[in-house]
């Protein structure tokens, strides 16, 4: 009897690599190294929950969850984020906000992301919750309903 050989285990996809001079996935009208990126390396925190949100967005879009994971809030936050590797983020709408400035303890950030999957356009909308953590905007959960 012979051994069916066994197929190499699929590799997923590898997740773009952001340059700083590139345009920022966020859709701010910034380059990645002057927008996001240095939320991303730790050097700045998000001043407000919408930057906060579109900071996650384009971690998201590079596959950074070292920093989605650091900019969850503790009591929702997973043990472990593994992204889909087909899922290629396109771009991101801010539909409306409440709160979350400088001078606000919480916040919410109503969104549209657009990606696509396996090659077939897709959009995630949500209205996402927002609160100072030490300090910090963190993203604590997404409300019912958009």
């Amino acid at each position: 009897m012979s051994k069916k050989p066994k197929s190499a285990p699929r590799r997923p996809a590898a997740r773009p690599v952001l340059a700083s001079a590139d345009p920022c996935p966020c859709g701010r009208d910034a380059v990645y190294g002057d927008c996001c990126a240095p939320f991303h390396r730790g050097d700045a925190a998000a001043p407000t929950a919408e930057r906060l949100m579109r900071s996650r967005y384009a971690a998201f879009a590079a596959g950074d969850t070292a920093y989605l994971l650091r900019t969850w809030h503790s009591s929702t936050r997973p043990a472990t984020l593994d992204l889909d590797a087909e899922r290629r983020w396109t771009g991101l709408d801010i539909l409306g906000t409440t709160g979350g400035s400088a001078f606000h303890a919480e916040g919410t950030v109503e969104f549209r992301a657009h990606s696509t999957w396996r090659g077939q356009a897709d959009s995630q909308h949500e209205n996402s919750r927002f609160v100072r953590e030490d300090g910090a905007w963190v993203y604590v959960d997404a409300l019912d309903g958009p």
